[in-house]
């Protein structure tokens, strides 16, 4: 192997450094402290590793070739000196653009490299392109200056042809002076030559202004991002802040475009105007009027001729086409911007003495019913919702209601009755009334809701003109409303009211229809107002004054105008006193002659107290101990009130205790508990269902957020227990105790096979159908009562203290009487008869119900008209709540 490297020229001896010879691979290396590197430490891909490979590769006579394979086994590499290797020129303007001194080659790898990353190589790019473009507008400009040039020299030596030509055809008809003139006014039409100086300086004007934005957005983009801090890039981002100041403007500003496009269409024609001027021989004024024309309609440029100015009118047209898809853009924007505000609710309502609704619940339907038919004797009225909702969706769902408006427009906004501006946007100022519904869910967030919507609008700079109704749904809340709004603010307790009238109706079969009646605007509602006229009259006197009204009550001027109902005979109407009566309409009633009328004695003295009763509630209310309150007020001594949930007892308890009932003082009712699911057939079985004079089946507070639901599990109850009633007293004529015989057509209600009065808790008024096809004794529509008590309240404010007396376990009532407590049987007696005959016991007969007849009547007509009564009729009358 020795002999064989002797012998080899010098570049196998080189390749022996890097392809050693077999005894090398095979031999173990001699121990050494320290082994030396195969490789140098320079990168692999770097130039300067290359360079060296190229080297080691190159032979050297300076280094004698091993004699022996002894050597060959130990080999290190030679490092030669290198000559010091000067950078390149594109090093060097590539250093010059980085701002970096030169580095040479051989210690570029050693050292931090500013401009290796892809911003450097961005930045350059950037800078060669515009560069680029630079030069390429430069050399375009240039060619068509000298295209422009030679074209206005060619015209010249056409011109000075022609002007020769006429001077030849002058001389040759110099006897003719006419022909001289019109060959000197022809050599001055020709020489139109003007200031060629001035159109290649407009030419050039135009092109300047062209290539500056192009050039400065360039410049800005190179500085945004070529700026450095010591070795660490960042951007200044110019380009982004100047986008920033134009988004600005254009947003603040309300006529920022259209201002942008009419500066830009002044531009196009400006700079187009001067460029024509430059290629033609008109006179700036023209070429300022054909840019137009060119801007305007873009096919103009058809009949330009040559080069210069066909190029020029097919910018401007160009130009011109932009403008109009701007303006097509803007136009577009704006009017589907203006649509979409009025197809969103966003536009204002210009109304006054509008009832204003905020708000979306169950309760809708039934509320713009009742103000629909309020408004009906007004020729209509105007309504406007204002919801979280979309517009188009309100208006979709107030469509479908299945009744007739009367002439009332129902409007519709999107917005939140929080926020200030879009109170202001429905004209909540200028509402003759406002009314705040509760939303479908948490009772306690509900009405916090609504705590905040009045806060909204007792905040209003400009005040308002009306009232504010709120729907709560627990009574603990009514104090805060009423100590944020003061008089300005009525409120319903939905809950409460239902509750209340759920356990009247329970104790009076039919009273729930007698609600409808009167709460409703279908028919007989309250009325208050001043007659001058009756001032010194007493009460018992204005009784009869009204063929079409009953009065009720008054509202005493001097005790701040609190209403009395049922006062006595002997009170004088006082002036600046109102009268509280019922009535059809506000405008159907007025005072008349007094009639002459026969008082004669009752038959009874005295009507007979009610026994003991047993209740039963199927379900947990979240006001249960209210109902338990104003059921121990209202029931006889030794009641009893069974109480079947699927709630524990010692949670019950806890229940009632928190609510504030203190069972030890209880004084008329004793407390049943049952536990157990209401909707299953085994638990109820497991009751006395016959045994029961009143059956209340609540809406359960599990499912109270749900109004399908609650309904559902309400009926399903309801006809399980009149299936089992059924069975169990399939034909019994067996008769509760109570006030009632059996003839009368409340004791043949109690006789529907079950001998009990249910009272069904109904949330959703589409589930009344069904309940009349059950055959049910009674039934209470709540949702439907609320909404007639929100809009009656709504329509006069004074009305909710009516209400609140009517509802609440002291004072007067609505009661139920049998027509033996006035009259005989056979006697004929009118109507004023016997509401005379009733005041002997302090009582105000407002209608009555024949025996045959399947509603009441609520302020009969013909009140003067005597008739023939039975004693299987009864009467509905205002009256002291009894206590037996």
């Amino acid at each position: 192997m020795s002999l064989d490297a002797e012998d080899s020229p010098s570049p196998s001896f080189d390749r022996d450094w890097f392809f050693p010879s077999p005894s090398f691979i095979h031999e173990s290396p001699p121990k050494s402290p320290k082994s030396h590197r195969r490789f140098s430490a320079t990168p692999k891909h770097s130039p300067d590793s290359i360079l060296s490979k190229s080297q080691s590769f190159r032979p050297s006579s300076s280094i004698p070739p091993p004699t022996t394979s002894k050597y060959g086994i130990l080999r290190r590499r030679v490092e030669f000196p290198r000559p010091l290797i000067k950078p390149s020129k594109q090093e060097q303007h590539d250093s010059f653009l980085d701002r970096k001194p030169v580095v040479p080659s051989e210690k570029k790898h050693s050292t931090e490299k500013v401009s290796s990353g892809p911003s450097a190589h961005r930045v350059r790019f950037r800078w060669d392109l515009t560069i680029t473009v630079a030069i390429v507008i430069t050399a375009l400009a240039l060619s068509v200056h000298k295209n422009f040039t030679l074209h206005n020299q060619v015209i010249d030596l056409q011109d000075q042809i022609l002007k020769l030509n006429v001077t030849l055809r002058a001389c040759n008809s110099l006897s003719n002076l006419d022909a001289s003139d019109s060959v000197l006014q022809e050599i001055d039409d020709y020489d139109y030559g003007g200031d060629n100086g001035l159109k290649n300086l407009a030419l050039i004007v135009s092109l300047t202004l062209l290539s500056i934005p192009v050039l400065a957005f360039k410049y800005i983009d190179f500085v945004s991002t070529s700026r450095s801090s010591g070795n660490i890039w960042e951007a200044l981002l110019l380009n982004k802040q100047l986008a920033y100041r134009v988004d600005v403007f254009l947003s603040v500003r309300p006529y920022a475009k259209p201002l942008a496009l009419l500066v830009a269409t002044l531009l196009v024609i400006c700079l187009g105007g001067l460029a024509m001027f430059g290629v033609t021989n008109d006179s700036l004024a023209d070429c300022l009027w054909l840019s137009w024309t060119f801007v305007a309609d873009s096919g103009n440029h058809a009949n330009s001729e040559g080069i210069g100015p066909r190029l020029v009118s097919v910018s401007i047209s160009f130009g011109g086409m932009l403008i109009f898809a701007m303006m097509l853009g803007l136009v577009s924007d704006a009017i589907s911007e203006k649509f979409d505000s009025l197809r969103k609710g966003r536009s204002k309502v210009v109304e006054q003495n509008h009832t204003l609704i905020l708000g979306w619940s169950d309760k809708l339907g039934s509320l713009l019913n009742q103000l629909a038919i309020a408004n009906e004797s007004l020729g209509g009225g105007i309504v406007v919702v204002m919801a979280e909702r979309d517009k188009e969706e309100m208006e979709m769902d107030i469509a479908k209601m299945e009744f007739d408006f009367k002439g009332t427009f129902v409007i519709c906004r999107s917005g939140s009755p929080l926020i200030l501006a879009d109170l202001k946007k429905v004209s909540v100022s200028k509402a003759r009334a406002i009314i705040v519904l509760a939303e479908d869910g948490n009772a306690d967030q509900s009405d916090a809701r609504a705590l905040r919507t009045v806060l909204s609008l007792i905040g209003v700079k400009e005040g308002l003109k009306g009232h504010i109704v709120v729907e709560l749904s627990d009574l603990d809340n009514e104090v805060l409303l009423k100590l944020v709004g003061g008089d300005l603010v009525e409120t319903v307790v939905a809950h409460d009211v239902i509750g209340r009238l759920m356990i009247q109706c329970a104790r009076q079969p039919g009273l729930a229809q007698i609600w409808e009646d009167i709460l409703g605007f279908e028919n007989c509602e309250f009325y208050i107002k001043r007659w001058p006229q009756l001032h010194g009259m007493q009460f018992e006197d204005i009784l009869i004054s009204f063929p079409d009204a009953i009065p009720c009550g008054i509202k005493v001027a001097s005790f701040g105008g609190k209403i009395i109902l049922n006062p006595e005979d002997s009170y004088v109407l006082q002036e600046g006193d109102e009268v509280l009566v019922i009535a059809e309409d506000d405008d159907s009633y007025a005072p008349a002659a007094l009639p002459t009328v026969w008082r004669g004695s009752l038959p009874k003295d005295s009507i007979v107290p009610k026994p003991a009763e047993r209740i039963l509630f199927c379900g947990w209310r979240r006001d249960m101990e209210d109902m338990i309150m104003v059921l121990d007020a209202f029931l006889a001594q030794g009641s009893e009130l069974w109480m079947f949930n699927d709630v524990p007892e010692k949670e019950r308890e806890r229940k009632l205790i928190d609510g504030g009932l203190d069972l030890s003082r209880l004084e008329n009712i004793q407390l049943v508990n049952r536990e157990g699911n209401t909707v299953i057939r085994r638990h109820l079985e497991s009751l006395p269902l016959q045994s029961f004079d009143s059956i209340l089946i609540l809406a359960d507070e599990s499912v109270e957020d749900s109004a399908m639901q609650a309904d559902s599990r309400s009926l399903a109850t309801l006809l399980l227990i009149r299936d089992i009633q059924s069975k169990r007293l399939p034909m019994s004529n067996q008769v509760h105790g109570g006030s009632f015989s059996q003839d009368t057509w409340i004791g043949e209600m109690q006789q529907a096979s079950d001998k009990s009065v249910i009272i069904s808790e109904i949330l959703d008024p589409r589930t009344k159908n069904l309940l009349s096809m059950s055959k049910i004794s009674d039934y209470v529509l709540s949702n439907e009562l609320v909404s007639m008590a929100l809009a009656m309240v709504a329509e006069d404010q004074q009305i909710n203290d009516v209400l609140k007396e009517l509802f609440a376990e002291e004072g007067n009532e609505l009661q139920i009487r049998q027509a033996d407590l006035y009259l005989f049987e056979g006697e004929e007696l009118s109507f004023y008869e016997v509401l005379i005959r009733a005041r002997q016991r302090r009582e105000i007969v407002i209608g009555y119900r024949v025996s045959n007849a399947e509603r009441a009547v609520i302020n009969p007509p013909a009140k003067s008209e005597r008739r023939r009564w039975s004693l299987k009729d009864v009467f509905v009358v205002i009256a002291e709540k009894e206590w037996e």
